[in-house]
């Protein structure tokens, strides 16, 4: 999977050089000479931003990573001190650079802090019992005994995630950042449309339980319980709330290669 990356900085130095390098790595990559907003830096898909302080300040790093938890932030700066240092790193930065910088330990800072975001989500092999349901990592599928719901892939991980949350609500923006790998941009509904398409599958195969449980206007959480036909059709309710009808099964991945502009 190609690294989508994102650098607000004005350092045309440095700016040439990391374009050679990560050209070689395949990323896609975009120049910011500006703060964008978190919908403008969803919309991007990002899986990580490079930030100069100096061109956005220390609260644009804060509010960023706030709002988007899913991406990864690197501070790269010319010398700050220590106190900016320890508020950038303590408000959801995920590293800080000093400059000058060599381009290969950039890139290899950026790697290291994706490399530790995916081990934190990885997966156990351990089935997982709800209910009637019992959820197989080994087979990314849950099953009823010996028959299975025949997930597809991402709805196998959307009942994962759910599932390994220990009955905490999961808002959609983190469900898909989860399960898609980057941000959700604004009005994508991609999580509602599989949340229905995985509700679906379990009633079939396991009918008089619930599990996906709908929070409307925040997200869904998983939990096995037995309910009537009153509490169903409530859910069900709330699910066409919440997503339209005609919806597209699978949010656009195809990402336009956008070619990193020299700094003015």
């Amino acid at each position: 999977m190609a690294i989508r990356l994102a650098v607000i900085d004005d350092d045309s130095g440095l700016l040439t050089v990391l374009d050679r390098r990560i050209s070689t790595l395949g990323w896609d990559r975009e120049l910011l000479g500006y703060a964008p907003g978190p919908d403008q830096l969803a919309a991007l898909r990002l899986h990580a931003l490079i930030v100069n302080p100096a061109l956005t300040g220390l609260d644009f790093v804060e509010r960023t990573a706030r709002a988007l938890p899913g991406l990864a932030l690197v501070v790269c700066s010319a010398p700050a001190p220590v106190a900016d240092r320890v508020r950038g790193l303590r408000t959801g930065a995920d590293d800080w650079i000093t400059k000058p910088v060599h381009p290969e330990e950039l890139v290899a800072r950026i790697e290291a802090v994706l490399r530790r975001r995916r081990a934190s989500e990885t997966p156990t092999d351990d089935p997982v019992l709800a209910g009637e349901l019992t959820i197989r990592p080994g087979r990314f599928d849950a099953y009823v005994g010996d028959e299975p719901a025949s997930l597809s892939r991402k709805e196998y991980e959307l009942l994962r995630q759910l599932a390994t949350a220990e009955g905490r609500v999961l808002e959609r923006e983190d469900i898909y950042q989860r399960v898609w790998g980057y941000t959700m941009a604004r009005g994508d509904r991609s999580v509602d449309v599989f949340v229905r398409k995985l509700r679906q599958k379990l009633e079939r195969l396991s009918p008089g339980w619930r599990y996906v449980h709908t929070h409307f206007g925040v997200g869904y959480r998983f939990a096995a319980e037995r309910v009537g036909a009153e509490r169903v059709g409530a859910e069900r309710e709330a699910d066409t709330r919440e997503a339209p009808v005609a919806a597209p099964s699978e949010p656009r991945t195809d990402i336009d290669l956008v070619t990193m502009q020299s700094a003015r």
